[in-house]
């Protein structure tokens, strides 16, 4: 039986919180943030406090948190009060222990282009310069800033849109299109991890078929008295448009070792040995037989 941690947020302090946040709500992109001062200084720092909220138009969010150790603001969130312009530059495993190494909480006015040992390549229609090493960048107006609180911690949403991206083609496929394993891109993971994307790590899963899904809640009540499928199994098989009709059935118990299983007298055993054939089935991809075999008892 499954045993809970149940915890109450008013009853920790911000940084149990915290840990925790960043800890379970994994894997995060990053957004290295390139801005510029009103002095015409350029300040690089990276948050995993980020995603992609809107196609039309293009947004952006990323959400430079107060610090929690004496609830002082960054000074990415100050440049984009007064300058409402940044680039957001994504990161691979190339550059991902200089965007570490831009996370350190330097002086006001030190370049952490210049300390990171990044490169400055000119925007085209932001002041803030963008990361040459970067596979994608984005040139983005900061169309609003909304505070989530007043203690350290708190976040503060900084709503960005996108003005024109930049995308090295060494990254691209030979449509054209990003190739995501060419790119690598690294998330943020809790402590000291990251993550990075390896092919080993991918996997496919077909889209919903939509409205027309019969769902898991329609195929055999049999599915229930065994743990044999998975959850994912059971939402793969109920991923179909129709259940399959009898005839289907048949002429695929002729052709198939099927046959043998369900004749068996032993309900109980006759269900373990088809939900083991239906696991099998479905790990070799071979769906539509996965759903006949299912359906044959």
């Amino acid at each position: 039986m499954e045993k809970f941690k149940t915890l109450d947020p008013k009853n920790l302090s911000t940084k149990e919180i915290h840990k925790i946040l960043l800890s379970s709500i994994t894997p995060r992109p990053i957004a290295l943030a390139s801005t510029i001062d009103n002095n015409g200084i350029v300040n690089l720092s990276p948050f995993s406090y980020f995603n992609v909220f809107s196609a039309s138009p293009p947004i952006l969010i990323f959400s430079p948190a107060n610090r929690v150790t004496d609830n002082s603001k960054k000074d990415t969130l100050n440049n984009v009060k007064t300058n409402s312009e940044v680039v957001i530059n994504l990161v691979d495993h190339k550059i991902v222990e200089p965007t570490s190494l831009s996370s350190v909480y330097f002086d006001s006015g030190v370049d952490e282009f210049i300390k990171s040992g990044l490169t400055k390549l000119k925007s085209t229609k932001v002041s803030p310069p963008r990361v040459k090493e970067s596979p994608v960048s984005f040139e983005c107006r900061v169309n609003d800033i909304i505070n989530l609180g007043k203690d350290g911690g708190a976040g503060n949403l900084v709503i960005c849109e996108v003005l024109m991206l930049h995308i090295n083609e060494e990254f691209t496929d030979s449509n054209g299109d990003i190739d995501p394993l060419k790119m690598n891109l690294v998330a943020r993971m809790g402590d000291n991890y990251y993550l990075d994307i390896q092919p080993d790590n991918l996997f496919e899963i077909k889209k919903p078929v939509g409205i027309n899904a019969i769902g898991v809640d329609r195929l055999p009540e049999h599915i229930h008295q065994t743990n044999i499928l998975s959850k994912n199994d059971l939402a793969r098989l109920g991923n179909i448009e129709k259940i399959p009709e009898n005839k289907e059935i048949i002429e695929f118990l002729a052709s198939s070792e099927t046959e043998k299983i369900i004749g068996l007298v032993d309900e109980s055993e006759k269900v373990k040995l088809v939900h083991k054939k239906v696991k099998d089935l479905l790990e070799s991809d071979e769906i539509e037989k996965a759903i006949l075999t299912l359906f044959s008892i």
